[in-house]
């Protein structure tokens, strides 16, 4: 969850510079993703016996060191991206293992596996962090060949956007929805969910929907609690929920005997595993915390981006 009480600050371009620096946008694909067809028989199977993404979630809390992340996040507020922090080295730290792990960016629809055409990512702001302030979901889409800054970017961009124009599209289409009597409501969620089941929603409310996403984040920090482990949605496409919180302080001994205050950010994940096997999603995570442990490689855009099997 992120607080935009106070204006969002943004790169100036040097006196020098010919001409003011555009943000970089990437759209959403015209269409969500394509058919997975080339999977085992058992990957095909698993999604007609686990029907739902609350009946095969996974879930699973893990922490890294972070010395590295927070002096990389000291450098970044100091060259100018001052609204810098963890939420945007994380967010970025997933798209660049989505460009190596591409299988984690898939989903289930219709109990059939698809891959998402591009990086999808939701989370939460609030105008005032108070009890009584509404809060919405903001959504951005990256290429997966994204770098840190240009990450920042975006996600700033989009939340001064909301600033700027407070009722997002979602929340005008679920304010509509309001203003329908409860069985009639209830029927349009239900022609909704068949409408979603076979693919036929049209793009333009996938695009806006907070349920059809690679992945959704939340930020515990930001109201100094650990993570949580936040469920998974049966309605849409959203795969994988990541969770972090307030970072904690330990006191350990390095390698040379000397007892040195270690920070640790704790994270949690909670995933669908009908997308891919856990050899796979262990991989993911292992280089997950290897981008956080040494984030300046989200400096450059990966070497590589893999696409997925057919």
């Amino acid at each position: 969850m992120i607080d935009i009480k106070e204006p969002l600050e943004t790169v100036q371009p040097e006196k020098d510079a010919p001409e003011k620096e555009q943000v970089k946008f990437v759209p959403f694909a015209k269409k969500e993703g394509r058919r997975v067809k080339t999977l085992s028989p058992m990957t095909i199977v698993v999604p007609y016996i686990m029907e739902t993404r609350n009946t095969a979630s996974n879930l699973i809390r893990d922490s890294v060191d972070a010395t590295a992340l927070e002096r990389y996040i000291r450098e970044k507020q100091e060259q100018g991206l001052k609204n810098f922090g963890i939420m945007h080295c994380i967010i970025a730290a997933y798209v660049r293992v989505v460009a190596e792990r591409p299988a984690i960016n898939r989903y289930i629809r219709g109990q059939r596996i698809w891959a998402r055409n591009n990086v999808e990512v939701v989370f939460v702001i609030k105008r005032e962090m108070t009890l009584d302030a509404p809060d919405t979901t903001i959504k951005v889409a990256f290429d997966r060949t994204e770098t840190a800054e240009e990450v920042y970017k975006m996600i700033n961009t989009k939340i001064d956007d909301y600033r700027a124009n407070p009722n997002s599209d979602f929340d005008n289409v679920a304010k509509l929805l309001t203003y329908l009597p409860g069985l009639i409501f209830r029927g349009t969620i239900h022609f909704l969910r068949f409408l979603d089941y076979f693919n036929l929603l049209p793009r333009f409310l996938t695009k806006i929907s907070c349920f059809h996403a690679s992945f959704f984040i939340t930020s515990m920090g930001s109201l100094g609690i650990p993570p949580i482990y936040h469920h998974l949605y049966d309605f849409g496409t959203v795969p994988a929920f990541c969770s972090f919180g307030v970072k904690r302080r330990v006191y350990e001994p390095d390698r040379f005997g000397n007892i040195r205050r270690v920070p640790y950010l704790d994270f949690t994940f909670v995933t669908d595993e009908r997308i891919c096997d856990g050899y796979y999603y262990a991989s993911a995570l292992k280089l997950f915390k290897n981008i956080l442990r040494n984030p300046w490689q989200l400096d450059a855009p990966p070497a590589q981006v893999l696409e997925d099997v057919k």
